[in-house]
């Protein structure tokens, strides 16, 4: 049995990515613990991806571009509707999302804070404008996957971790 959760806290998950409790979000990323996070990933009908800007505010990875949006779990249950929910929070859009995989990494961020996550990556696709929550994210851009690699090789800084890695290793199935 898990913790009760409390305000501001995220989902901690053992290597098979099994609820094992509650952490608070800040104090889970200082100490790099384990936690279940989301990615998602919006295309449009020309086959650009949908990035967004993170917001400089951001307690990590602030002023960079990521993915359409992203977000933590804070419950036990993998919800295609929580999810959606945050998509709708960072970016205004409501469009149905299936997830297509998961994968588990570790990543050193710039302020000394650790991401330790099984990523749970979701695609959706919609040809709308989204109307960005600037607490979340500043500007946003539709992006081809082969220009967008070929940025992320010249600018590398200028991309969150997570983005950067899903677009070195999980590239194909994303497309």
């Amino acid at each position: 049995m898990i913790a009760q959760k409390r305000t501001k806290s995220i989902l901690l998950v053992n290597q098979k990515d099994q609820a094992i409790g509650y952490g608070e979000k800040l104090a889970v990323h200082l100490l790099g613990r384990r936690h279940r996070a989301f990615s998602i990933f919006i295309f449009n009908s020309c086959g650009e991806l949908l990035i967004q800007k993170r917001a400089r505010e951001k307690y990590h990875s602030g002023g960079l571009w990521s993915n359409s949006a992203c977000g933590h779990f804070s419950r036990p249950l993998i919800s295609t509707r929580s999810v959606r929910r945050r998509l709708k929070e960072e970016t205004g859009l409501s469009v149905p999302l299936q997830e297509v995989f998961s994968f588990a990494y570790r990543a050193r961020l710039a302020n000394n804070l650790i991401e330790n996550e099984i990523d749970h990556v979701f695609v959706g696709r919609s040809d709308l404008k989204p109307n960005l929550n600037r607490e979340e994210a500043v500007a946003y851009k539709y992006i081809g996957l082969e220009k967008l690699k070929k940025d992320l090789a010249r600018h590398p800084e200028r991309y969150s971790a997570w983005l950067k890695l899903i677009m070195d290793k999980y590239f194909r199935k994303l497309a």
